[in-house]
This record gives structure tokens, sequence and C-alpha cells, in this order.
């Protein structure tokens, strides 16, 4: 890869309540076990004590960035009340991060919320935007020197999830639970897509945190989105413009205005006249039952370009759910020479994140990895990946 932008990160991605473990005071803690088929996040990686090693697995790899979150529910276990030893924690992340040589990319919000939020309202609560701008503002003392923060994870994705949550609450969920974030084939009907309301309150809420931080720290702000990288059908161009806008331009519009945005890519639909075509089972799918598809990573980088007027882009995930880690470099490999090209082509790329750093907690199912590192979930002993040390070398030989 050349014609990089100067210092364009390599690194990978977390998210706290996948591999932090113990999230007690959180939505999604009071929600585990209860639908059939949905497993604990439990002890998850121990990554809440275990920080340090996970850091320093990245930086020795030869990689410079590590996305990581801050809890709120630990932050703010009760309304009002800030805990200034779990700020403290998170300074403490910060700090290492930069110790060892990674630059800290600080996700705010990465799907949870506390439980007392959830209760009150949640995101379609009248005091939501107020409450996650006074989290904002607790947190905002020790973003000092961090460069890049992410107000929120995937608002699209978080939408549907909650209007999950909704249909749960009213009992109108049925069968076994399966992660949003995993591909919906059999019984099950689609993931219904996000409701536009929910969307327009999710944008006033980042872009009321957007204030905040850029009133108290030196940070790039920005959010991410998950990219669909929808590819139109002859003849379905303009139900894929009406898709892609509901999907995710909202969320893509809503970071006008910011430092930058963050692209998610993981695989891409095909688009017919009559709306996203399922896709069907195949021995080539992965393991939450996505397209093998790399080159979405160039499809969604391009669109977010455009719908954005070429704002500066991070890719904060990309990556594979597979037990085949040879599968994964070949997977990778092909998905940065489409970031190549895009990037070639005028997008403004600053850095590469791939997910995950770990095998996690994926929102109800341990099965699926995409980690670089295997963790034992009995003694949460590490073990790297030869991924891990490809995508190092691959940062290295650009670098040089």
């Amino acid at each position: 890869m050349t014609e990089l932008a100067p210092g364009f990160l390599w690194g990978a991605s977390t998210a706290p309540h996948q591999i932090e473990g113990n999230n007690l005071n959180s939505d999604f803690w009071a929600s585990e076990g209860r639908m059939p088929g949905m497993e604990r996040s439990g002890d998850a990686c121990d990554s809440y004590h275990r920080y340090r090693e996970d850091m320093k697995l990245l930086a020795d790899a030869g990689l410079d960035a590590y996305r990581f979150g801050i809890e709120w529910a630990r932050i703010e276990p009760v309304p009002g009340m800030i805990s200034r030893a779990e700020l403290a924690h998170y300074r403490r992340m910060i700090d290492t991060a930069v110790e060892l040589g990674l630059t800290p990319v600080v996700t705010l919000h990465h799907f949870t919320s506390p439980l007392w939020f959830a209760q009150e309202g949640g995101w379609l609560g009248d005091r939501a935007v107020e409450r996650f701008r006074a989290y904002a503002e607790a947190v905002a003392p020790i973003l000092g020197g961090v460069e890049w923060v992410v107000t929120m994870n995937e608002p699209n994705m978080l939408a549907i999830m909650i209007g999950m949550a909704e249909a749960m609450r009213n009992q109108q969920a049925a069968g076994e639970w399966q992660s949003p974030t995993l591909d919906h084939e059999g019984p099950r009907p689609p993931l219904p897509a996000p409701d536009v309301k929910t969307g327009e309150r999710l944008v006033e809420a980042h872009h009321a945190v957007r204030e905040v931080l850029r009133g108290r720290t030196g940070a790039k702000i920005g959010w991410t989105v998950a990219n669909r990288a929808f590819v139109a059908r002859p003849g379905a161009e303009e139900k894929k413009r009406e898709l892609e806008y509901v999907w995710e331009d909202l969320y893509l519009e809503g970071s006008r205005g910011d430092d930058f945005v963050g692209v998610q890519s993981y695989s891409s639909q095909w688009v017919g006249p009559d709306g996203i075509e399922p896709h069907p089972q195949h021995p080539d799918n992965t393991l939450v039952g996505t397209a093998y598809r790399p080159d979405a990573l160039g499809i969604a980088v391009r669109h977010t370009a455009e719908v954005t007027g070429g704002m500066p882009i991070l890719v904060t995930e990309n990556g594979i759910a597979t037990h085949d880690d040879t599968r994964r470099i070949a997977y990778t490999d092909e998905a940065l020479k489409h970031l190549r090209t895009a990037i070639a082509d005028g997008a403004d790329v600053r850095g590469y994140l791939h997910w995950s750093l770990l095998d996690n907690y994926e929102w109800g199912h341990w099965e699926p990895t995409f980690g670089l590192i295997e963790v034992d979930r009995e003694t949460f002993e590490r073990r790297p990946k030869p991924s891990l040390a490809w995508l190092g070398e691959t940062a290295r030989r650009v670098r040089d």
C-alpha cells in the first residue's frame, strides 16, 4: 500500500462489554440469559484487569493504534454518581497505550448503557440527550492527549437493538436469541431496518456530545457507522438509494461537521427491486452467516466518502468470523487491496483498525471468533494467532 496519509494508523479494535467482564450495571448484562440460546458474558476476556497484556501484544506485533471503549455503566452506576475510581482506571488505560507506543482511539458508547438509563426510557426517553451529554462532561477530563474520540459505535445497529429491546419488553420476540451482528438465516425473519425517528434521536445525542468534547478536549471527534456495502441488481438502483438512507446515509449525513467518520465493514449485500436479497447458506459463509466479501471494505469507503463529501475516514472495524486463521489473513489481505484502490481513487483514509484484537463475546454468543488473539476462557491465557504477526508485518512493510 502506498500514498497513505501521514501518521496512518495500524491497529485493532475492541468493545468494553465484549472483553472486560462483569459489567454488572449495564442494560445488556441485565438482559443476558433471558432469551433461549443467549449466553452470558460473565468474566468475558477479563480485559478489565489484563488490558496491559493485551496492549503489549498489539504493540509488540508492530502495530501502533488501539481502539477501546469506556463503559458508561461503570462510570455512572446510578444517575449523577460518578465513579472517580473508574475514571482513573480508564485514564490508566490511555496512559498505558501511550507508554507502549499505541495511539488510543477511545469510544464513549459501544451499544451498552447503564441499566438505570434503559429503565427511564433509554435513547427514546425524554432525558436521553441530557444524560449522554452529562456523561461526556464527566469523561472529558480524562481525555487529555487523546487524538481520536468516537462518541457512539454504529448508531444504525444501536437503533436496531433498541427496536429488539422494545419487542422483548412487549413480549413480541419469539424463538432463540441471535445477536443483531449475526446474519439471520433459517426460521427467524431478517433484521428490520433501523427506525428513522430513533436514528434522528441518536444524531441529536451525537451532536450534543460533539459540542461538549470540542469545548473540553483537543481530540478529533466522530462516530462509526455499520456499512452494509449494498450493491444493486440491474434496475434496483432506486431501491438501493432508498435503503441506503435508512440503513446508513441518515447516520453518515449526521457525521457532517465531524472531524472524521468511522467505517465498519465486514460483508456486502445485494439489493433487488424488492429490497435486500437474503443471502443463501453457502460453505464459504462466515461463522456469522455473512458472505465472504473482502471487497466490501472498498465499497463501504467509497460510499462513505461520497455521502460525507470527502470527510477523513478511519476504518474502525473490518474483519471476518472464522476459526481458520489462514482464511482471516487471506480475507484481510484482499480487503486491504480494495482499501488501497479506494485511497488511490481519492478517499481520505487515516487508518485501519482490525476487528477484533481478541476472540470475544459476540452479543449473546461465544462461537464466532473474529480475533487476532485466542483467549482461553478458563485461564484467560492469550494465544496470538499468525494473523496478528502478519498484520504487524504488513504495517511495518508499508511504513518502511
